[in-house]
């Protein structure tokens, strides 16, 4: 039931005929996960919070960054260092007191992920990368969940809704019924890499808040079974249909059978047991060996002119069609800003070109920043 506080509270909103109190009571007892609290769930959180969603569970290990903050309003310059999932309860709180604000201050992995899942109703993925992608979907799936679905790139947002149960009992598309095998791991540049318009994430956030909301009042037309498609630098929509695959197993009805993998290894992401790293000290120190290294920056443009090392360029989407530029005989050391884009050159390079010497410099350009501020490899090697 509603409160007389509750009432005048959400009394916009209950006006609404396809609505009215008893929408309003079945926000209420309605639980919903978001997992991701950056630039999508930013907005989501809000707007769920506000909506009246009595219980909202918050996945996320991240702490705030400056660079954050111009697409994740939830934060300020004051939340930098603390971990958002906790920053986030609190502001979610002060919108709504009287909601149930669940915390899950870890990575969502194989081992967690049902557990964490089983009791919420509505899951909301507003992840950037492909391993949680699928590992929601396939959780969700297992479990019998919605999936409400967004994705940014740049000036474009996705949307959609998977695994949805009609009134009839049967379940709709899920993501692998999209895309049922991921991309290569360096052929999707992600937001760092890509850069993306905040209002970006704030737009397809709030869209996404929208279905979560007219799932849990059974309001309105999902869009179980359409990919929406937004570009909003010239401002163009679109709607993709799509339906069941026969070869996609990953079933409601087979909801046993169901196993969580290592999805990093699906998606071709890095696995560092299966690359050689170097650390920067132990480089640096190759280098005032005067060894024979060739050093590779698979950055973007942008940022190797932003800073550089004064490595060789040859940005991660290009460096498989410029093969011969590689060293055969020599030790090559790939790195990008962080380390992860690198790993994943080397995963790629070493399966289906079969180099063995190449190593990824752990930690990337920030690695070396912080312990040789702006020197360069030629610097250090003469040093």
């Amino acid at each position: 039931m509603l409160s007389a506080q509750e009432k005048e509270l959400y009394s916009r909103q209950i006006r609404l005929p396809e609505l009215g109190e008893a929408g309003q009571a079945k926000l209420k007892s309605s639980k919903v996960l978001v997992i991701g609290c950056g630039g999508l769930g930013s907005p989501l959180l809000q707007y769920l919070a506000s909506a009246g969603i009595g219980t909202i569970g918050l996945v996320d290990y991240d702490r705030v960054e400056i660079h954050n903050l111009h697409r994740q309003i939830l934060y300020t310059h004051k939340d930098i260092g603390k971990y958002k999932a906790e920053v986030a309860a609190e502001k979610l709180k002060t919108i709504n007191p009287k909601a149930n604000i669940q915390v899950f201050n870890v990575k969502l992995d194989a081992t967690n992920a049902l557990d964490i899942i089983k009791d919420f109703d509505i899951i909301a993925d507003g992840t950037d990368n492909f391993p949680t992608r699928y590992l929601v979907n396939d959780a969700s799936v297992k479990l019998g969940k919605v999936n409400v679905f967004a994705s940014i790139h740049r000036f474009e947002g996705q949307l959609s809704v998977f695994n949805f149960q009609d009134s009839e009992g049967n379940y709709g598309p899920n993501y692998r019924d999209l895309f049922p095998v991921p991309p290569k791991a360096d052929t999707i540049p992600n937001c760092e890499e890509a850069g993306v318009i905040g209002a970006v994430a704030g737009i397809l956030g709030s869209m996404q808040a929208n279905e979560v909301i007219k799932i849990a009042a059974g309001i309105g037309t999902e869009i179980s079974g359409r990919l929406v498609c937004i570009e909003l630098n010239n401002i163009s929509l679109r709607s993709i249909k799509f339906s069941k695959l026969k070869e996609n197993k990953i079933r409601t009805e087979l909801s046993d059978s169901i196993q969580l993998i290592d999805y990093d290894l699906f998606c071709g992401i890095s696995n560092v047991d299966l690359i050689k790293e170097i650390s920067v000290e132990a480089f640096a120190q190759k280098l005032r060996s005067k060894e024979a290294i060739q050093v590779i920056d698979v950055r973007n443009p942008d940022e190797y002119n932003e800073h550089n090392m004064g490595a060789e360029l040859i940005p991660a989407p290009i460096v498989y069609q410029n093969l011969e530029k590689l060293s055969d005989d020599d030790m090559v050391v790939l790195h990008c800003k962080s380390g992860a884009r690198s790993a994943a050159v080397i995963q790629v390079l070493q399966k289906n070109f079969d180099y063995d010497n190449l190593y990824n410099l752990k930690g990337g350009i920030l690695a070396w920043e912080k312990a040789f501020g702006n020197k360069t490899i030629e610097e250090i090697s003469n040093g």
